[in-house]
């Protein structure tokens, strides 16, 4: 087969874009446009659970409101989140926000009082706030566990569920989450500001986080899903955590990988999609996509394709 060119014209719809993308077939267009075809089927498939991973700063990185749009329409069943994106979530929650546009000079930043993930930036202002808040809503939580039976322990989703039922912001990730449904995970969660805020309230309240006790019910959830779909943005501990839960069902059956990381390294964050297979996390035959490059340039092109396909 022929490779098709790819045709620009004027007024071009996202469909049609996605179109000659897969008319074309090859590099990197040809497996934006399968990604998206296979993100349409996944949400589709009434009996798929899609669980989704986000690593590296993506609600900082301006993909925060399609990730709670997912979550509104119950795209997705599970988010396995790094502490970070949890973090960033409430800082807006918070009624903080996150700058562009502020240099690079970060010894004039940091006497500013400004933080910078590239070319992201935030404020100190703005974690004063989040420290002022996440104390409140720690406090509330530890009251109501010292009146439980559980003692004060309590998972790492539950108390995630709790801080999305506290908080009140119709945009907040966390809070859509606990109103449709959707559980969090977050297994590195103590690697954050949201983590290191909890150690200092456990210095001297008790509140006892019991990272473990996820996997009861995540193993109830993978053993209730017909079929696993994964949609992962970035590698890291998300990712595995994703691909590993589905390991007790005999791995995902189809799954989407977005990363720029290289596989010469052996890493998981950069090995292709195919080589879960040998681990039994993903199944013979699953439809796997791998797509190299910036998730932020590349998701959302991949869910309005994959949306389009249902306005039609």
């Amino acid at each position: 087969m022929e490779v098709n060119q790819i045709n620009i014209k004027n007024d071009m719809t996202i469909s049609e874009l996605m179109a000659q993308y897969e008319a074309s077939g090859v590099l990197g267009a040809g497996r934006l446009s399968r990604a998206s075809n296979l993100f349409a089927d996944m949400i589709n498939d009434k009996e798929m659970n899609i669980f989704m991973s986000l690593a590296g700063p993506m609600v900082p990185g301006g993909l925060k409101n399609i990730v709670a749009d997912l979550i509104r329409e119950k795209r997705i069943r599970v988010l396995m989140t790094s502490g970070a994106n949890i973090t960033h979530d409430l800082l807006e929650a918070f009624g903080g926000r996150h700058y562009k546009d502020l240099g690079d000079n970060d010894e004039e930043l940091n006497d500013a009082g400004i933080g910078r993930i590239a070319d992201v930036y935030t404020s100190s202002d703005d974690f004063e706030v989040f420290e002022t808040e996440m104390i409140k809503i720690f406090t509330q939580i530890s009251e109501e566990l010292d009146n439980d039976k559980d003692n004060g322990v309590i998972s790492i989703q539950k108390l995630l569920k709790r801080v999305g039922e506290i908080v009140d912001d119709d945009n907040s990730i966390l809070t859509l989450a606990a109103r449709n449904n959707v559980d969090i995970f977050s297994p590195g969660l103590i690697d954050s500001m949201f983590g290191l805020q909890l150690w200092m309230f456990t210095q001297d309240h008790k509140l006892i986080v019991d990272a473990v006790g996820d996997m009861h019910y995540l193993s109830d959830i993978v053993f209730e899903s017909e079929r696993i779909g994964a949609l992962m943005l970035g590698g890291g501990v998300p990712k595995h955590y994703t691909l590993a839960s589905s390991l007790l069902k005999g791995g995902i059956d189809a799954g989407i990988q977005i990363t720029m990381d290289r596989p010469e390294t052996g890493s998981l964050s950069g090995a292709p999609l195919q080589e879960a297979k040998s681990w039994s996390k993903a199944k013979h035959g699953s439809n796997l996509v791998n797509v190299i490059g910036d998730a932020t340039i590349i998701f959302p092109l991949i869910v309005a394709g994959a949306l389009d396909k249902f306005e039609d």
